[in-house]
């Protein structure tokens, strides 16, 4: 994320939006109404102009429940930007594009914004998707040329092309003229990208602000020239934090020769940052991407066999570990009923743990300093958490054994201490570990993501296994048999 080195006060004077109550009601009474007027028969002229009081996006919920006859007989009656239009709320355009046929859905594509119509063509077979871009005109296969020329992860992969730009030697009255004739084919106005003499990015101006200016200002008493801008081979995840900071309708993308070649828009920030949540969530759940509907199931089994591998081994630990307290659970059968309690409890602590610390480590300025108390931190609230819990399955665990299973108070008790010291223990070790191993990743530039979830969960397992059947082992059988000399020993 970058701003020019002037030091103008930056404007921020993105509009507020007010969100439009539109209950489902509402909504169903639309396409209600849209569906009466497919049906009327009226010529199609007027059908058009009825159809043109509704929203695109009421149109397209009703255009996936017709029949194919129905919805190509539409297709004759929408204008070309109206199909466009349409076609951009479609949750999967490309069985409707097919129904077009190929010069119209080239057509249809070409009158989207690039960014788009790009989402829609990396969904299509290669062939098809060339013979699409061979249909349209120069300007388009150019702007989706250069927004497929850059990595999925860059910030010029989700950029637009619609986008106004004005030179700085202008006047006022020059600056509208460039606007009006702009405004036709780029729709993205709110903000207007200034260059300088040399075609290099200046600056930028408010709408409003060039509209409430008099003609004998000068242009660059309006210009903000410390306005925001990014480079279009930038990752999206660099930079998607400042870009949220900024709150505004779009920022100018630059290339290297810092010349506009793009914007990206408030609605392509969400965009991202969706497609990033989603990949976190698969990285969370031990896969390297995030799940596709369509992929093969090779690529699925690529994604997921090495953290699979890799869980396999540890899950191997833990259950020869389980098998060094066999004589332990032999002797103390009844300890295996609580030992999920202490498994869940320590992993689902680890999990809290882990998903704070990847939220602070997304501070990329936080000091060695800062991390250690953190740790600490997260420590204290799992001891202080595992202490009440602790206490509270010290209490029911004690009185369950004694009314349900009839074992004396005495033994009851010392039973019900091992699992809540053991989940007291445990709960604090989980909160080191849920932090420790992200922040570790995150220092051999891994993405800690990555190594969350079922690796954190089965080390947990593991910890758990180990501080339960270890408290039992001390607690139960070593005090009961010291105890068993002792009693002989007096009674010798």
């Amino acid at each position: 994320m970058n701003q020019t080195p002037e030091m103008d006060e930056k404007k921020t004077s993105s509009p507020e939006t007010a969100p439009i109550a539109a209950t489902a009601e509402h909504n169903a009474n639309f396409e209600e109404n849209i569906r009466a007027i497919i049906r009327s028969g009226k010529p199609a002229s007027v059908i058009r102009d009825d159809l043109d009081n509704y929203h695109a996006n009421d149109i397209a919920e009703v255009l996936e429940t017709l029949d194919t006859a129905t919805r190509k007989r539409l297709y004759n009656i929408f204008s070309l930007e109206m199909t466009a239009e349409i076609f951009t709320y479609l949750d999967e355009p490309a069985p409707y594009l097919h129904e077009l046929g190929l010069d119209r859905a080239a057509a249809v594509l070409a009158e989207m914004d690039a960014d788009e119509a790009v989402d829609i063509l990396e969904n299509l077979d290669p062939e098809e998707k060339e013979a699409l871009i061979a249909r349209m005109d120069q300007e388009s296969k150019d702007d989706i040329h250069l927004i497929f020329s850059y990595d999925e992860e860059q910030i010029g992969s989700r950029m637009t092309t619609n986008y106004i730009v004005i030179p700085n030697n202008c006047t006022i009255k020059q600056a509208m003229r460039h606007l009006i004739s702009q405004a036709e084919d780029n729709d993205n106005i709110d903000t207007i990208y200034v260059e300088d003499e040399n075609g290099r990015y200046f600056g930028a101006i408010e709408l409003k602000d060039l509209i409430t200016a008099r003609e004998y200002m000068k242009l660059e008493d309006i210009i903000s020239t410390s306005y925001p801008y990014v480079y279009a081979d930038e990752k999206s995840s660099d930079c998607m934090e400042e870009l949220i900071d900024y709150s505004e309708d779009s920022i100018p993308v630059l290339d290297r020769n810092h010349k506009i070649i793009g914007a990206i828009t408030y609605e392509d920030i969400a965009e991202a940052i969706d497609d990033e949540m989603g990949d976190d969530y698969a990285k969370l759940a031990g896969l390297t991407a995030e799940e596709d509907l369509h992929e093969t199931l090779l690529q699925s089994m690529k994604k997921r066999m090495p953290w699979l591998v890799l869980l396999l081994g540890l899950g191997l630990v833990v259950s020869s570990v389980d098998g060094i307290f066999e004589a332990i659970v032999a002797q103390v059968a009844i300890v295996m009923c609580f030992q999920s309690l202490i498994l869940d409890m320590a992993g689902n602590v680890g999990t809290q743990s882990l998903a704070v610390t990847i939220r602070v480590l997304m501070d990329e300025n936080i000091s060695g300093k800062q991390k250690l108390q953190f740790v600490l931190k997260e420590m204290r609230v799992g001891g202080a958490n595992g202490f009440l819990l602790g206490a509270l399955t010290f209490v029911c665990v004690g009185f369950y054994l004694h009314f349900a299973k009839g074992l004396d108070y005495g033994y009851s008790f010392t039973v019900a201490g091992c699992v809540g010291l053991a989940l007291f223990l445990a709960m604090i070790i989980s909160s080191l570990i849920g932090t420790i191993i992200p922040m570790f990743f995150h220092k051999i530039k891994v993405d800690p993501a990555v190594a969350s979830g079922p690796l954190i969960t089965t080390v947990n397992d593991l910890v758990a296994v180990v501080t339960y059947y270890g408290l039992v082992g001390v607690l139960l059988i070593g005090m009961h048999l010291v105890a068993e000399k002792l009693q002989s020993s007096y009674l010798v």
